[in-house]
């Protein structure tokens, strides 16, 4: 296709989406008003709205599949009617549980004010749904001009890692997959995510020997033991990372813009191995040695140290400390897609056209379902709006955020499945 002609249409894609602009906001609103919350996680009320919504696409084709009581997981799947690339654009359906805090707003109410939707999940992540949702549409809408099938996948589990969600389809459904995914949870207009830190959750359990807290030669303090293996812990922070250059580029690259909007020494921390001990629980009074302790910690491990190397690390700093136990619950790799694959350059252009400039490139810190299709070899990015109180209360995205989100969805969709076309 002429650059002109390609020009001309990329702009009707993105007149499409703002003609689309109260479809859009209603559509976030109603996913709002549905709880979805996980724990417990069951899904079952919001996916009977999302199949509807995905059921009015036209050419959409539509599958539920129910990995565990209440979770429903769907895929749709809009065929152009000719062979080519398939690309997936990815969502979950749960959110984090309302909580504790005063809402100023109801919390699914999808209060829509000063240019805001409010609600619990509206930016973890169906504001993301929605956008995928109207991409989705406005492709429908275009199918001579691309090849292939578009696919949209929405987990019924993702806050609980996701095992019963994007991993259980990428298991058990071959139309889950596809040549590269697109993924609207949350991060900012102004950086697309191409990898995340790996985790290793790891409980301790230390023994001791009671005793009186004046006879301590009697005893053995189980939280002195513990300490010790606390120390051992934290030690991994010391170990050595060796990046990809292309990574430690990309995260350099993007600091100034990235960094104002997650945090001063976010570079730093998506480079080196961090320890989190987030809970230390022993004994039940002050003269009393303590016969039992534990505690968990969360471990975030970046690009450049494997998930061998950190548990031979814990193998090597606890396995022996007298009195101590220890076992990983949770576990998974780092991964990235190369800031310079087709998905990730395809996104920062569209996001490019969409804005009048470039947005950076960076590392995720948290997880996201991405990591899941890079499990399976699938190259990924994040895409999403800004979390404004994300797992707080009056958590809100900005409507014109979450429009343009959806045009940079719509225009990277098809871009990467027009390269497919003959008409191309």
């Amino acid at each position: 296709m002429p650059a002109s002609d390609l020009s001309c249409l990329h702009d009707r894609l993105m007149a499409q989406v703002e003609a689309g602009r109260e479809a859009l906001v209603d559509t976030t609103r109603r996913l709002v008003r549905i709880a979805s919350p996980n724990p417990p996680g069951d899904v079952t009320a919001i996916a009977e709205t999302a199949t509807a919504l995905l059921e009015a696409i036209p050419g959409m084709t539509v599958q539920r599949y129910e990995s565990a009581p209440g979770i429903i997981n769907l895929v749709g799947v809009l065929s152009s009617g000719r062979p080519g690339r398939r690309l997936v654009l990815n969502g979950h359906l749960d959110t984090f549980p309302i909580g504790e805090g005063a809402w100023s707003v109801p919390p699914l109410g999808g209060v829509l004010e000063d240019g805001r939707i409010y609600g619990r999940g509206v930016s973890d992540m169906k504001a993301g749904i929605a956008s995928s949702l109207l991409a989705a549409r406005i492709l429908a809408g275009h199918q001579d001009h691309w090849s292939g099938d578009l696919v949209v996948t929405l987990a019924g589990d993702e806050e609980n890692m996701g095992s019963l969600g994007s991993r259980w389809l990428l298991e058990n459904v071959p139309e889950a997959a596809g040549d590269a995914m697109l993924c609207g949870d949350v991060g900012s207009p102004t950086v697309v995510r191409f990898g995340e830190k790996g985790l290793c959750w790891v409980e301790i359990e230390a023994e001791g020997q009671p005793a009186h807290g004046a006879h301590v030669h009697k005893g053995e303090n189980a939280i002195d033991r513990l300490r010790d293996a606390l120390d051992a812990l934290k030690r991994l922070e010391d170990l050595p990372v060796t990046a990809p250059a292309e990574v430690s580029a990309a995260i350099a690259a993007a600091k100034p813009v990235s960094e104002p909007l997650s945090g001063a020494g976010e570079a730093a921390t998506l480079q080196r191995v961090t320890v989190n001990i987030g809970t230390v629980q022993g004994g039940i009074s002050p003269n009393l040695v303590p016969a039992a302790a534990t505690a968990a910690a969360d471990i975030r491990i970046p690009v450049g140290v494997t998930l061998e190397a950190v548990e031979d690390a814990l193998h090597a700093g606890l396995d022996g400390l007298e009195g101590v136990t220890w076992r990983i619950i949770r576990a998974y790799p780092a991964s990235y897609t190369s800031p310079g694959h087709e998905i990730v350059t395809r996104t920062v252009d569209a996001a490019a056209r969409v804005f009048g400039a470039p947005p950076v490139s960076n590392m995720r810190v948290g997880a996201s379902d991405a990591r899941i299709y890079r499990m399976f070899g699938i190259p990924s990015v994040v895409f999403g709006c800004t979390p404004f109180n994300m797992g707080a209360p009056d958590e809100y995205i900005l409507v014109d955020e979450l429009v343009a989100v959806a045009k940079v969805h719509t225009l990277t969709a098809f871009d990467f499945l027009a390269q497919e076309s003959p008409l191309s």
